[in-house]
């Protein structure tokens, strides 16, 4: 079982933001912005690279939300960067798919 999946099940606690039946959004403990959450599919998918065919609908499920959440934190006017990692070259992790929301403040590219 992973840690979001400890997380989703509330085997772990978290400062949850949001939550449906397909994903749960909670803040990062390790922030790297004034509003950094991450948003989590609470089934497991290891990392985008492995999604399927069949994992369309809820990868629509997971931006669509991310916007939403990023919205509801007040991220809407002034911007935010969703980041999703791939691997340990690409700075992943947690073996669980997921998309960090980061903003409040300006974001430069590329990041450091």
């Amino acid at each position: 079982m992973t840690l979001f999946e400890r997380i989703a099940s509330r085997q772990i606690p978290a400062n949850i933001v949001y939550e449906d039946d397909l994903v749960l959004a909670f803040r990062d403990i390790h922030a790297q912005a004034p509003t950094h959450v991450l948003l989590v599919p609470k089934r497991a998918i290891p990392r985008v690279n492995e999604a399927v065919e069949t994992d369309r609908e809820l990868l629509g499920h997971l931006l669509l939300k991310a916007a939403e959440v990023a919205r509801n934190l007040g991220l809407g006017d002034t911007g935010y960067r969703l980041v999703i990692n791939n691997g340990r070259d690409g700075g992943e992790s947690v073996p669980h798919l997921h998309c960090h929301i980061l903003g409040g403040r300006p974001l430069g590219w590329p990041p450091g």
